[in-house]
């Protein structure tokens, strides 16, 4: 049984300075969303910095020595979040469509013929003794998803349903590139759509390490409790990153 006393005793302190101050949601925003893009860019190999990631985003400018596509999946996980920040605005059901859009911007002038659209082809995964289903089963299993997560997002824990939908889609892989980017952005969309900050998985120390063991201990063995408990732990540490600011 998952343990959220602490994440709901947090959250609790942060809604009860609801409205946020302005200023205090702006600077966040932008912390977060250099630190968000940074950091899942970083866990599928960009080698852009922290800082090198914040200029590109916030001046447009290139970094020397770095290739053009590094640049576009900054460019592009920054669009992305924007949609993201939109939909939960607009309180937009969670469906295929959206995850489409979101994909779609993921790779948008990376790989224009597979953006937006589910794998024509096997794929394996490197590292990892899991293999994704057979590409024919790819529509089908997404929309077992969709009706899964229709079923339970009134019945778990907004973190655990977070955690849960991040981890069922990166079994099925339904693309042929930006599986990773794009569930840890609809983890977030469904995080933030519950009035939590954004989780962010961290590229450096060994938490990349425990990100990929937790992913294959799930994937492989069907235990999801370490995954849970992962993701479970960077809310935390974004929900008192929330507090601190504001106080």
């Amino acid at each position: 049984m998952n343990d959220f006393n602490r994440i709901d005793e947090l959250k609790k302190q942060l809604d009860q300075h609801r409205p946020l101050p302005t200023a205090a949601v702006k600077n966040l925003r932008d912390v977060y969303r250099v630190e968000w893009t940074y950091n899942s860019n970083a866990i599928e190999g960009n080698t852009l910095s922290l800082i090198e990631t914040k200029v590109v985003m916030e001046d447009g400018l290139t970094i020397g020595g770095k290739r053009l596509q590094e640049h576009f999946e900054v460019i592009n996980h920054s669009e992305a979040i924007s949609f993201i920040e939109d939909q939960v605005t607009q309180t937009a059901e969670l469906d295929e469509r959206t995850l489409k859009t979101i994909h779609h911007l993921i790779l948008k002038n990376i790989d224009d013929e597979n953006a937006g659209r589910y794998r024509s082809i096997n794929v394996r995964i490197s590292g990892s003794q899991h293999e994704p289903p057979h590409f024919l089963q790819v529509q089908n299993d997404m929309q077992e998803l969709f009706a899964w997560y229709n079923q339970e997002k009134n019945r778990l824990h907004p973190v655990e349903l977070a955690a849960l939908f991040h981890f069922k889609f990166v079994y099925i892989h339904p693309f042929a590139d930006g599986n990773g980017r794009t569930a840890r952005l609809l983890m977030n969309l469904i995080l933030m759509s519950h009035g939590y900050p954004p989780a962010i998985v961290k590229a450096e120390n060994s938490q990349r390490l425990t990100y990929y063991e937790v992913l294959e201990t799930a994937s492989v063995q069907g235990n999801t409790q370490p995954f849970i408990e992962l993701i479970t732990l960077c809310v935390e540490e974004s929900l008192t990153n929330y507090l601190k600011a504001i106080r």
